[in-house]
């Protein structure tokens, strides 16, 4: 049972105005309009993607308490919500998804409980009697083999081949699986947890952590500033730290320790360089996990303990610009946050911008510009791949999966609005402005129409600065304002390029000093009507079949598999079977499908499927139309 609540806006403090793209407040009637007739009458809407009555019984902390088994590939426990009646409701309502229930209490009582209808996408409400004092509900429960958020990795997986390792994925709505909640961003708690494990195995989770094992197995954790509880996240496995400097450090099996160690050395100096940009980094420690090849994404940002990729270890520090996107969320997602699923580019388009910044002060304006242009690229792609309602950044995904609108659309259209706006105000200005809205609005949640008021109000009326606004988040395609970056570095690349295809001559072509950016620059921008045997030659020359960069390979097998250059063909099944992050299987099994190979794609699936997280899989089923039965 879904229910419906009715929300009026909260006053920004903002007098009614108009400019071109703005959102005006009509103070009679509490809506917002805007100058295309984008009418939102609750500037907190209801999150679409709960079950839970979030705005009725208020959850302000959560206590778990869980065993983890290895055995049966389980999480059992129990968790306590410390809660405020704040409408008189006599139920509260939380999501689960594919969880066993077992008891419950309220305020220390055994009480009844109620579940739901079953809805695929969102899971089962659970529905718990309450009075108007109520102050706790503590869930028994453990998860099951459905558990979407959790990935029990089999240890031939792990980098040491011995341990079992588990993790937790909770972006956007899986949070859900392994803990009854307002899986909702709209709504920040703290949070504390016990954790019990074998004892050979350290426990880390999204709060204050242990750095070494102890002989109990069992750890203590808490996070005293409010997070959406997409940001609880929990690490089992054998696992040692090491510092970087005196608030960052890395976490990683025993055999990749030397290597993570290396590559994120810069770590210490980005906080303090995004610190120089906007503001104090709020969340004291700043480590990173690295886990094994299954994670999807190239990293999570998990407060004061980022989940990371493998892949990212390219042993030269060539792909640590996703440590800066990580860092970045730690102002952008985690300290100011999306409120629904309708408003990620706020999370991921700020965070791209701030990355690009944070690249910049750290390794020049060169460095950042060629990371835009490809940024750009992928942008391109993007548009050309989906909808026109879903090229917009304030999307509209009423039964619909969050997942579907984390695309280089939230990304990179967001990222580039902002450069514009940086452009059209000066960045002086738009920096003091942005390290405002982070003051501003730390530790809360927002909407698109919300910032675009406080966009209008703190910036743009002000300083009488006209753009589009209304045109970058509300309707499809590249506004044609979008910033143009140049990059030298890639235009010499296009040079040796062209040289090359001319008279099929590798001397031609001086990539000593390239960066992984330029390769892929290289890559992409090989033409299609090159044939077999010039492909052969720069492979020859170059071993990019055998290339550890998994950024230079994925490209790399993706044009050799749209220019049907077979010699890659076992290197590309390793790869896949070995890798689970989304970006890049993607791309590889689409063009497997686009080029008529989908037998050949099934056939690597079938071997690899096994290996990814609920998040890549359900990913590549819908692309190929796999079904397990």
């Amino acid at each position: 049972m879904k229910q419906i609540y009715i929300l009026l806006v909260i006053s920004l403090g903002v007098s009614t105005f108009s400019c071109s793209g703005s959102v005006e407040r009509n103070v009679e009637t509490e809506e917002l309009v805007t100058d295309s007739s984008h009418v939102v009458t609750e500037a907190l809407v209801i999150d679409e993607h709960t079950l839970s009555n979030y705005k009725d019984v208020v959850v302000s902390h959560c206590h778990l308490s869980l065993d983890v088994d290895f055995e049966n590939e389980v999480l059992k426990g129990s968790v306590l919500h410390t809660l405020k009646n704040v409408s008189g409701a006599e139920v509260v309502i939380f999501d689960t998804k594919n969880l066993n229930i077992k008891s419950v209490l309220v305020d220390g009582t055994t009480a009844p409980f109620e579940l739901g209808n079953y809805d695929e996408l969102l899971g089962t409400p659970l529905q718990i009697a309450i009075n108007k004092d109520v102050n706790t509900v503590e869930i028994f429960y453990e998860t099951t083999e459905g558990a979407e958020a959790l990935d029990w990795v089999n240890p031939k997986l792990t980098a040491g081949k011995e341990n079992p390792y588990v993790f937790t994925q909770g972006q956007s709505i899986f949070t859900r699986t392994w803990v009854p909640i307002m899986d909702t961003p709209g709504l920040r708690i703290t949070y504390s947890a016990d954790i019990t494990v074998p004892p050979n195995l350290l426990a880390v989770m999204s709060a204050d952590n242990p750095t070494e094992k102890n002989d109990q197995g069992k750890y203590h954790f808490e996070m005293s500033q409010p997070v959406p509880c997409y940001l609880m996240a929990l690490a089992v496995g054998n696992l040692e730290f090491v510092p970087v400097d005196e608030r960052t450090g890395v976490y990683t099996e025993p055999e990749m320790i030397d290597a993570c160690a290396f590559e994120f050395a810069d770590m210490g100096e980005m906080v303090k360089k995004a610190e120089g940009l906007y503001g104090p980094y709020l969340w004291g420690r700043y480590d990173i996990i690295v886990l094994p090849p299954s994670f999807p994404f190239g990293g999570m940002e998990n407060p004061r303990l980022t989940f990371a990729t493998p892949t990212i270890i390219a042993g030269d520090r060539s792909l640590v610009s996703l440590v800066a996107h990580e860092l970045a969320h730690s102002w952008s997602g985690n300290l100011v946050t999306n409120s629904t699923w309708n408003d990620f580019w706020l999370n991921e388009g700020f965070t791209v911008y701030f990355e690009r910044r944070i690249m910049e002060d750290m390794y020049g304006k060169d460095y950042a510009d060629m990371l835009a242009i490809l940024g750009y690229q992928d942008l391109i792609r993007s548009i050309d791949e989906e909808s026109e309602a879903d090229q917009a950044l304030k999307l509209k995904l009423n039964r619909r999966h969050p997942d579907v609108g984390m695309t280089d659309i939230a990304y990179e259209k967001g990222c580039f609005f902002l450069k514009m706006i940086e452009e059209a105000s000066g960045r002086e200005l738009f920096d003091s402005f942005l390290k405002n809205y982070f003051l501003e609005h730390k530790f809360q949640t927002i909407n698109t129409e919300e910032f675009v008021n406080y966009l209008n109000a703190k910036l743009l009326v002000p300083n009488k600065i006209a753009v589009n606004v209304e045109e970058w988040i509300y309707e499809s395609g590249v506004p044609s304002n979008c910033p143009v970056i140049e990059s030298k570095n890639f235009t010499s690349v296009e040079e040796q390029l062209a040289a090359f295809g001319i008279e099929n001559n590798l001397d031609e072509i001086n990539p000593l000093d390239w960066s992984t950016h330029e390769w892929l620059h290289f890559i992409r921008n090989m033409p299609p009507e090159f044939s077999n045997k010039q492909l052969e030659i720069i492979d020859s020359r170059f071993q990019l079949t055998q290339s550890g960069n998994c950024e230079i390979a994925c490209a790399w097998f993706e044009k050799s598999i749209r220019c049907n250059y077979e010699a890659v063909d076992q290197n590309l099944e390793k790869f896949l079977v070995r890798v689970g992050r989304r970006k890049f299987l993607t791309p590889l099994y689409r063009a497997l499908k686009e080029s008529n190979r989908l037998d050949r794609a099934f056939e690597i699936y079938e071997k690899a499927r096994p290996n990814y997280h609920h998040v890549s899989s359900h990913t590549i089923d819908e692309l190929l139309g796999y079904s397990k039965s």
